[in-house]
């Protein structure tokens, strides 16, 4: 069974899968939109989301057995169908829109809601977004998931707002991913995307999965709320810039 073997794959890979574990464990939410677009400076975007696959399973699946009682079931039953119609969209139109273009989309409207959020910032008692966004958020969580590996920002721009403790934002979109990500196995066999060299690559990258969930969740247990969300919405920023940059370069 044959494995990329170019060493400048790896020196991309390692970093990207660590830092994709840490913001599954919610200590690093924010960030983990980045771990794509890092793992794709040395192979294609869609190989490189075809790779993170496996990698993602196993870090969904590590987190839920630490977090799975912190879920906010109510969030879970208004975003996960959303997640799932965005998954199926995401499939019929694969190829129709390229993964730059969808980056640069992405990016957009993520620094487009941290705008809004530092030009009008919400008071405590602010009532909670509509519920009709969060499922259009999540039907776009799903498709930019689905393409890229990319589906936090927009679901972030609901979530977050909505000032959840940190561990039961974790748990909750630690779930929720989880979901959308098996949806994904059929798709992409179907697609051609899951073939054995990727396969035996991801089995490579595999130990390093559930390391950075491991240490982020230890992290997050202790975190104070409000640094909790000045980081995640630090990578929230870099993710918009980083993904905006990808798609107009």
């Amino acid at each position: 069974m044959s494995f990329i073997s170019d060493p400048w794959f790896y020196a991309a890979a390692l970093p990207a899968v660590l830092l994709m574990g840490l913001s599954k464990s919610g200590f690093l939410i924010g960030f983990g939109a980045l771990a794509t677009p890092l793992m794709a400076l040395a192979v294609p975007v869609p190989q490189a989301a075809a790779i993170m696959l496996p990698l993602l399973l196993v870090m969904d699946f590590t987190s839920i057995q630490q977090l799975w009682r912190h879920r906010d079931r109510e969030l879970l039953r208004l975003l996960l169908p959303a997640g799932l119609i965005g998954t199926v969209i995401g499939t019929l139109l694969f190829g129709v829109f390229s993964a730059k273009a969808v980056a640069a989309v992405v990016g957009v409207l993520t620094l487009l809601f941290l705008a809004q959020r530092l030009l009008l910032p919400s008071k405590r008692d602010a009532p909670p977004p509509p519920k009709a966004v969060g499922f259009v958020l999540g039907i776009a969580a799903g498709f930019t998931s689905f393409v890229a590996h990319a589906g936090s920002p927009p679901l972030s721009a609901y979530v977050l707002p909505l000032r959840l403790e940190p561990l039961r934002f974790t748990a909750t979109m630690a779930v929720l991913f989880t979901a959308i990500n098996l949806s994904k196995w059929i798709p992409y066999a179907w697609l051609g995307l899951l073939d054995t060299r990727n396969l035996a690559t991801s089995l490579l990258l595999v130990p390093l999965a559930p390391l950075g969930v491991w240490l982020g969740i230890r992290l997050t247990k202790r975190i104070a709320s409000a640094w909790f969300y000045r980081i995640a919405y630090t990578g929230m920023a870099a993710t918009g810039v980083k993904l905006l940059w990808d798609g107009l370069r």
